[in-house]
Formats: structure tokens, sequence, C-alpha cells
């Protein structure tokens, strides 16, 4: 296979196919259109020095690029998942394009064709039904949110303990990776700590299977979000996702348009979503409130002083957690009050803080993000990602999740081509047989059916508090 110089000039990439080529000089090309579209690149270096050196496109040139090379799909590209896959995301970079241009789509119509899938505005009633069970698992007197804060106060990591508790969890969960999953040869990484940045955390991807995560201080780090959070950007999330993508796809393949990630594109709502199931698999809920009285230990906190205590207090905030990632679901009404119903900023603040529990503060730095230019479309991905991803992995035996996730890892699946398999599967229950609990409605929130939008081996982890500067999530 004829190989070519890698961005960053350690290592080569297999040479592109044309419509691989042509893919990539367009997010390239339209990324310097909209900044941090492209979040990642680790392909050829002369595409990238070609789409730097070049003459800016308008976006009306960009728009019909992707609708020419998208043309072209049926009769250039054979493997049929690779050529959804490709077409999934012309359409989300087409759609970006033509907003660019001037000739934007309403909100959720936007989103659905960036994503590949319609976002679904979420009942209030499980809202309220989580902020009533928390006020029963939360000690103390006066207002849910008060108590909550207070709740978190108690768990929160210091600045100064977190390298070492992060390097120890990274370890930890790489190894249980290492077990189900594998891991490609060469991959490693490094974590740094910075500010000023509308996430919690961050993974940048440099290919050669390396990669850079960054956990941001603006906000307290509380114990079970820094277990989360570790588990979404590093092992079996992000890191993993990109480097063995990067080995199997890129590598061995040879289809190069995976050496490109891009930001409001379907690959994102997987992403997203396997970076969030993926906690199942390093922390089982058996394991959790054991991995969170070791925590408490690491972390110095005042808990850890008292063994039985502890215990009590982990076994509660898994409990918590979980009614929090109920909670979650509020940013996707408040995502759609904001930019579909007109909502003001204050009101969308004054419905994080009382429907979400979240405090002023938190409250504010999430309404960034659903406010950001570049994340207002993103803040989906994680809650619609995790929803369509558990409802395809549960009811399985551990084994098969553990497979069915493993090709998460590997193949170019979309939102789309996921929806259809549940459909499949659904459809092949007899008939007297109801769907489980959370069963796929792939009518009322599959894959978004576009209409034509005109136009032409070993690692290492080591803490490094060295910030990077850019615009661009977790």
């Amino acid at each position: 296979m004829n190989t070519v110089p890698a961005v960053g000039g350690t290592h080569e990439v297999p040479g592109p196919d044309p419509v691989a080529r042509d893919y990539l000089l367009l997010a390239l090309r339209l990324d310097q259109r909209i900044p941090g579209l492209v979040d990642g690149y680790f392909g050829p270096a002369d595409l990238k020095a070609q789409a730097d050196t070049g003459q800016l496109r308008s976006p009306d040139a960009l728009r019909g690029d992707a609708a020419t090379l998208r043309e072209r799909l049926d009769i250039e590209v054979a493997p049929a998942d690779r050529r959804r896959w490709l077409e999934a995301q012309l359409i989300a970079l087409e759609t970006q394009a033509a907003a660019l241009a001037g000739d934007a789509l309403p909100y959720v119509e936007h989103v659905a064709r960036c994503f590949d899938h319609a976002p679904v505005r979420r009942p209030e009633t499980p809202f309220t039904e989580a902020a009533i069970e928390l006020a029963r698992l939360l000690p103390g007197a006066g207002s849910l949110v008060d108590r909550l804060a207070a709740w978190d106060d108690s768990l929160t990591v210091e600045p100064g303990r977190l390298p070492s508790v992060v390097d120890w969890l990274i370890e930890l969960f790489r190894e249980r990776a290492r077990s189900l999953f594998g891991l490609p040869a060469g991959e490693s990484l490094r974590v740094g700590l910075v500010r000023d940045q509308p996430w919690s955390g961050y993974n940048w991807f440099d290919g050669g299977g390396r990669s850079r995560v960054d956990i941001n201080l603006d906000l307290p780090m509380r114990a079970a979000d820094l277990v989360h959070t570790v588990a979404h950007e590093t092992y079996p999330g992000h890191h993993l996702e990109h480097a063995w993508k990067e080995a199997g796809l890129v590598a061995t393949v040879g289809r190069l348009e995976a050496s490109v990630l891009l930001i409001n594109t379907p690959e994102c709502l997987v992403s997203e979503g396997l970076a969030d199931v993926g906690l199942r698999f390093v922390v089982s809920p058996t394991d959790e409130a054991a991995l969170l009285v070791e925590l408490f230990e690491r972390a110095g906190l005042d808990v850890a002083a008292d063994p039985a205590h502890a215990r009590d207090v982990a076994f509660r905030q898994a409990a918590i957690s979980r009614l929090r990632t109920i909670l979650s679901a509020v940013a996707v009404n408040a995502s759609l009050m904001r930019h579909a119903d007109g909502a003001s900023h204050e009101d969308v603040q004054a419905y994080l803080e009382t429907t979400a529990l979240m405090t002023p503060e938190r409250a504010a730095k999430r309404l960034s993000f659903i406010e950001h230019p570049l994340w207002r479309t993103y803040v989906f991905v994680y809650t619609e990602g995790r929803r369509l991803l558990e409802d395809w992995l549960d009811g399985l035996s551990p084994e098969m999740q553990a497979a069915r996730f493993g090709r998460l890892l590997h193949e170019q699946l979309t939102p789309g081509a996921i929806v259809d398999e549940l459909a499949d599967e659904l459809a092949d229950e007899p008939p007297d047989e109801p769907p489980g609990a959370g069963a796929y409605e792939p009518a009322k929130a599959g894959a978004y059916e576009p209409a034509d939008l005109g136009a032409a081996g070993s690692g290492s982890s080591s803490i490094s508090k060295t910030a990077r500067s850019s615009p661009s999530k977790s």
C-alpha cells in the first residue's frame, strides 16, 4: 500500500483514494470558514498544506463541493457502510456550508441534518420524579438546590489532588478496557488542566495513537463527575475510539476520510454516545461504590476518615449520579427553548436552575455551551447519543454488549444505521412479545431523511499542567 507523510511528521498514512482526498480537502477548507469544525486531523500532510495555502473558497462553492462529492458516492464507493457514512457526513457539511452562505434551515431541521438524527423534546415528569428522589437521598434542610450544592462541595476534589487521582483512574480504566477491547500498539495520552473553556473535559487526538486530554477547572470537579469525565475522554471513550479507528480504518483499510474528526456531524453523535455508555464497561454498578470510596481516600476528602460513613456516601452518590443522568436531558429541552422556541437567555437560565437543579454558576456555564456559535448545535449529541446506544445495548448479555460496543470502536456506523438495526430487531420479535423498557422509536426519533439541499500495544499517561488554547469540547 502506497503511503505518504502524515501531519506532524512522525509517521505515514496510506495515500487517499479520490473520494477520501476530496472529502478531506472539503473538511479542511470548510474549517477555514467555520473555525473549530475540524476537531482533529492526522491525515496526509500535503492535503493540509494544500488547503492552508490555497485561496479561500466561498460558502456557496463549498456547498457545491459537498453536493458534487455526495453524487459521486454511488459510483466510486463500493462498500455500503462506507458509502452510507460518507453520505451522512457530507449532508452535515453541505448543511453547514449552506447556513454559512445565508441559507440556514430552522434550528431543529439544521440539527437533524447535521447528525442524521432528530432531537426529541423530553417530557418533564421524569425530571420531577428525579428531583423527588434526590430530596429523599440528600441530607440536610433548605432548598433542594442548596442541599445538592452542599453535597457536591463535600465531594469536590481539590485541583492539587487531581493529577494523582486522574492518573490512577486512567490506568485502572485502561487495564479494564484492554481486557475487553484490546489496545492498539503504541497508543498513549497525556492530561492537562485548563481554564476558560465552555466544556468540562476535552480529548484532542493528534494521530499516531496519541491524545491530549484537558480537564477544565472553571467549576469545581466533583468526585463522581471525575470518574465519568476520565472514562469519557480516555478509556474506553474518545481516546480508545480514535486510536483504534486510526489503526484500523485509516492504517489498515485505507479509509482516509477517518483521518479527520469533524464537529457537528453524525460521527459526533455516535462518538459522544460511545464515550458516555462506555463507563459501564470499566465501572459496573456493583463496583461503583467501592471505586468511589477509594477515590475519596486518594483525593483526601474528609468523608474518607470514617470508612462506614464513606461507604454510605458512596452508595448514595451512585444513586445520585443515576438521577443526574436523567436530569442531564434538561439540556435538550433548554436548547430547544432557546433556539427553536425563542425563549430568552434569562428564562432558559431559570429553567436550568429550577429543573436541572443547577446552581446559578453551573447553569450559566451550561447556557454558555448552549449559546456558543459552534456548540449550540452540538449540545444534543450527549443525551441523544447515549439514548440511542443504550437502546442498542440494553437487553443483551454482558458478552454481547461488549461485542457490540467493540463495533463502535472499529466500524463506520451512522445514527441512521443503528436505528435501522434496532428497527430490524424489533421486527424480528414475536408479535405477542412487547419491546423491552426503553425500546427505541424510530418513527419518532430516528434518522432524518434528508431532502435535496440544492446547490451545485503499550501506552502511558502523565499529567501535564500545560494548557492548550483552542476555540473548541467534551
